[in-house]
C-alpha cells in the first residue's frame, strides 16, 4: 500500500454552524462599507485629519500584504529554487495570496475619501514617481494581476474540456474552450517570467510600506520608527511566509476534516527560524545602534506591546521553530506559527500603525469604532468564505489517498 497525493476539490458543507456565522459577519460588512461610500468615513469610523488611517490599514492592508507574503516564498522555492517537494503547497499559498491582495484592494478602495477616483493610478497623467503611496499602489495593482495570472493554470486544469454552460450560454462553450486551450498552451511558455516577476514585485511594496512611516519621524514612537524600517518590514514579510503557510495548510485541512501533511510542514518550517532570526537581529542591532531600549522600562502601552511582539511575537517563535522537537509535534507547530502569524506580524504592523502614530496636534488617541472592527472582521470572514468556496470548485488541497 502507498499514498497517491492529488489536487482534487473538497466537498464545502454549507450547513455547519461556522458556515453561518461568517456569512453573518460578511453581509454586516457589506452593509457598513455601503453605508461609508455613501454617506462618508465619519459616519462609522473615528478617522479624522489627524488619524487619516486606523485598523482598516494597519490589518486589512499592512497586515494583509504581509501575510500573503507566503504566495511569493513558497514560489521561490518551488519553482525558482526548483524545491518540487514543496509543489503540494504551492497552489494554497497562491489562492491565500490572491485572495489576501484582493482585499488589501478592496481595503484599499474603503478607506479612501474619495475611492471613486481611485482609477487614476492607472493613468500615466496622474502619477506621481516621487510618491512612495505611488509606488505602493502600483506595485499592488501589478502583483495582484500577476497573482491572478499565475492562478489561471489551476482554472485550465478543473474546467478545460469540460464546459457545459447551462441554458441559452451553451452558444459560448466553444469560446470559452478556446480561451482555456489558449491559456493552457501560452501561460505554460511564459510563466516562468510572472513567477519572477511577482517575488520582485511583492519585495518592492512590502519594503515600500515601512517607507511610509519613515518619511514621519515625528509622528512615530522611537520604538518602531527606524531608517530600517523599510528592511525591517521586508525581513519580517520574509519571514512570515513559511509559518503563515503552516497556520493556513493545518488550519484549512483540520477545518476540512482532511489529514494535514505534517512531514512537509516540518521540513518547510526548518526555514522559519533563521529567517526570523534575520529580522530579530536587525530589529535588535538597530534599537541598540540608535539608544532606543530606554524607552522599554517606561510601562506605557507602547513600550508594553513593543515587549510583546519582541518576545512572545518573535523570540519564543523563533525558538520554537529552531527546536526539531517541536517541529514534530502538529499541535505545537501550529503554536508556533500562530504566535509569529498574530504576535509577531500582525501585532508589528498594528504596532506600526496605529499604536506607534502620535500625531503632533491630535489631544486624543485612535480608538477604532465597532463598525469599523465589524467591517475588518467581515473582509476576514468574506475572504475564509471564498477560500472554502474555491477549494470545493478548483483543484487546489492536495489529498492523499491510498493506493494498492
Amino acid at each position: 500500500m502507498g499514498t497517491h497525493a492529488v489536487p482534487k476539490p473538497i466537498a464545502l458543507n454549507v450547513r455547519s454552524p461556522g458556515f453561518f456565522v461568517l456569512l453573518a459577519f460578511s453581509l454586516t460588512a457589506v452593509v457598513l462599507v455601503l453605508w461609508r461610500l455613501a454617506c462618508g468615513l465619519d459616519t462609522i469610523t473615528n478617522l479624522d485629519d489627524n488619524y487619516p488611517w486606523g485598523v482598516w490599514i494597519a490589518i486589512d492592508v499592512a497586515s494583509g500584504v504581509a501575510l500573503s507574503a507566503g504566495g511569493f516564498t513558497t514560489a521561490f522555492i518551488a519553482h525558482i529554487l526548483h524545491r518540487h517537494r514543496y509543489h503540494e503547497i504551492v497552489r494554497p499559498a497562491l489562492l491565500t495570496a490572491v485572495l489576501g491582495y484582493t482585499f488589501v484592494a478592496i481595503g484599499v478602495f474603503t478607506d479612501l475619501g474619495q475611492y471613486y477616483d481611485i482609477w487614476h493610478l492607472m493613468l500615466p497623467r496622474y502619477w506621481q514617481p516621487n510618491s512612495v503611496l505611488f509606488e505602493v499602489g502600483v506595485c499592488v495593482m501589478m502583483y495582484l494581476t500577476v497573482l491572478w495570472i499565475e492562478f489561471i493554470p489551476v482554472i485550465v486544469e478543473r474546467f478545460k474540456g469540460r464546459v457545459d454552460l447551462p441554458g441559452e450560454a451553451y452558444i459560448f462553450n466553444g469560446l470559452v474552450e478556446w480561451l482555456l486551450d489558449l491559456a493552457d498552451r501560452t501561460l505554460s511558455k511564459v510563466m516562468f517570467v510572472f513567477v519572477i516577476l511577482g517575488v520582485v514585485l511583492s519585495c518592492a511594496h512590502q519594503s515600500s510600506l515601512g517607507t511610509l512611516m519613515v518619511i514621519a519621524p515625528s509622528k512615530v514612537h522611537p520604538l518602531w520608527w527606524s531608517p530600517f524600517l523599510p528592511l525591517m518590514l521586508l525581513l519580517s514579510a520574509f519571514a512570515v511566509g513559511y509559518p503563515m503557510v503552516t497556520f493556513e495548510s493545518i488550519w484549512a485541512h483540520r477545518s476540512m476534516g482532511l489529514k494535514t501533511n505534517v512531514a512537509l510542514l516540518q521540513d518547510l518550517s526548518r526555514f522559519a527560524a533563521p529567517t526570523i532570526g534575520i529580522y530579530l537581529v536587525v530589529k535588535l542591532w538597530d534599537m541598540f545602534n540608535r539608544g532606543t531600549y530606554v524607552y522599554l522600562d517606561d510601562f506605557t502601552v507602547q513600550s508594553n506591546l513593543f515587549l510583546v511582539e519582541l518576545v512572545a511575537g518573535t523570540i519564543i517563535p523563533m525558538f520554537m521553530f529552531a527546536s526539531a522537537r517541536i517541529r514534530r509535534s502538529e499541535p505545537m507547530l501550529f503554536l508556533a506559527a500562530s504566535l509569529y502569524v498574530v504576535l509577531g506580524v500582525m501585532l508589528n504592523r498594528i504596532n506600526v500603525f496605529i499604536t506607534s502614530f502620535s500625531p503632533p496636534f491630535a489631544n486624543y488617541p485612535y480608538l477604532p469604532r465597532v463598525p469599523e472592527v465589524l467591517v475588518t472582521v467581515g473582509y476576514i470572514s468574506m475572504l475564509i468564505l471564498l477560500y472554502r468556496v474555491f477549494v470545493s470548485i478548483l483543484p487546489i488541497i492536495v489529498v492523499h489517498e491510498e493506493t494498492a
